[in-house]
């Protein structure tokens, strides 16, 4: 049996050029194209062939992720900031906001986050439980308050926040998103 300490080798200097230039290109087809854009297209723009795509992101929810970082880095930064509001119910409303903006990122962007609410192996389950538990936590504080319903779970205002995200790159009258978000406030809203 070989028990020689394994060490964790860098990877090569052309790979992670390959990696950088690949999540570089993908973020601006992302921007441009939305969450579906094609994945060949991205490779080619990157020069590199599909095979290296998919050796560095073997899926496109793992290039969404890698994508994702830091805008949801910022987002959870942004937590902090919410914390230090007084008013519970004000600090869920401003975080359902805040998540609503972060999930229209990329227009199509709710289609695959939602799926990954339900495929725990997806690698965009685990900002997309990192973020349930932040809403949890507002929701809570805003529970305990007595201004939120206690019936209402952390789940459904996440899937308010992405329905909200799909409606902004819908073709839906302008008027339409601050009438739906008031309706859900009235919603979840005790007051």
């Amino acid at each position: 049996m070989d028990t020689t300490p394994t060490t964790c080798r860098k990877p090569r200097a052309d790979a992670a050029r390959n990696r950088a230039r690949i999540l570089d290109t993908a973020l601006r087809h992302f921007a441009e194209c939305g969450a579906g854009t094609s994945l060949e297209a991205i490779a080619r723009d990157a020069g590199v062939g599909p095979a290296t795509l998919y050796r560095h992101f073997p899926t496109r929810e793992a290039l969404l992720a890698a994508a994702l970082e830091t805008p949801a880095g910022e987002l959870l930064a942004g937590r902090e900031e919410l914390r230090a509001v007084e008013d519970p119910d004000e600090g869920l409303r401003r975080w359902l906001l805040t998540l609503e903006k972060y999930f229209g990122t990329f227009t199509g962007l709710p289609a695959p986050v939602l799926a990954a609410l339900t495929q725990d192996d997806s690698p965009l389950a685990v900002s997309c439980h990192e973020l349930l538990a932040v809403t949890d936590e507002f929701l809570t504080a805003a529970q305990q308050r007595g201004t939120a319903r206690p019936t209402v779970r952390a789940h459904d205002l996440f899937l308010a926040a992405l329905f909200l995200a799909w409606t902004r790159g819908a073709p839906v009258d302008d008027d339409a998103l601050p009438t739906l978000r008031q309706l859900i406030e009235t919603g979840y809203s005790t007051r």
